[in-house]
């Protein structure tokens, strides 16, 4: 079953898709908080967060998914926002869920910039006690501006846009991102954290994921947990790779919850 809700941030609504367990007798008291990357959407490329929200629900899990002001459904225009806003946004979300729901705990789970936004997003909120990071960026100024185009980026000032698959991304976008080192926040987090990633990832370097784990597993408190998908791209569009990706996370979190 899935619910859909406009939520209000600032001066713009945010897109929510809350998905339920079918059978309430399998609902456990986990709450899964989707983060999309960079000019995505709570559906997902490929729909990999429908599935993903789909197979989560099975095991008794609640799904939130939504889309970042100007993505997807949600009013805004996406690249006048900063690294901030995306962090203020998913609290949003946090804070909403947590008023709705009878829950032990948020799960945050990213993909790609998400996967960097649940982690800053977990070093500052407490209610977070577990992170699934899925190709997670690890130097958000450098990764984006590799995407977008590195000479271009550099040249923008705060206010000029720079066109990106249609979506105006400022410089102030750009270099609110420079404020930020996730790599840096892991030794801050004290839950526990699954890392997937592709080693065939054109877009994020798949090398991220050991150093993730390796500075996670610098902590006093939490464990760390990661995987390699064997071939697998940014968005694991290859059903197998999808299946791999799925099935690592599902038995993570059930083993997690034992």
């Amino acid at each position: 079953m899935t619910i859909h809700q406009r939520l209000m941030w600032k001066q713009e609504e945010l897109a929510l898709s809350i998905d339920y367990p079918r059978n309430r007798a399998n609902k456990n008291n986990h709450v899964i908080l989707i983060c999309h990357g960079l000019i995505g959407s709570r559906i997902g490329v490929d729909r990999l967060f429908v599935k993903s929200a789909a197979e989560l629900v099975n095991n008794g899990y609640t799904v939130y998914r939504f889309d970042y002001a100007g993505c997807g459904e949600s009013t805004g225009e996406y690249g006048k926002f900063g690294l901030s806003d995306l962090i203020a946004q998913t609290k949003t979300v946090i804070d909403y869920a947590c008023r709705q729901e009878e829950t032990d705990e948020i799960i945050l789970l990213g993909h790609s910039l998400g996967g960097a936004v649940t982690l800053l997003q977990a070093n500052r909120d407490d209610r977070v006690s577990k992170l699934i990071q899925w190709a997670a960026v690890g130097n958000p100024y450098e990764d984006l501006a590799k995407i977008v185009g590195a000479d271009d980026v550099s040249a923008l000032t705060e206010t000029e846009t720079i066109d990106f698959y249609g979506y105006p991304l400022s410089g102030y976008f750009f270099q609110s991102m420079k404020k930020y080192q996730p790599l840096q926040e892991c030794t801050s987090f004290n839950g526990d954290v699954l890392l997937l990633h592709g080693n065939g990832d054109s877009d994020i370097p798949h090398d991220y994921l050991k150093e993730y784990k390796r500075n996670y597993e610098q902590r006093a408190n939490g464990t760390a947990e990661a995987f390699i998908i064997e071939n697998g791209e940014h968005t694991f569009s290859c059903a197998s790779h999808y299946e791999q990706l799925i099935e690592k996370t599902v038995q993570w979190l059930n083993k997690q919850m034992l």
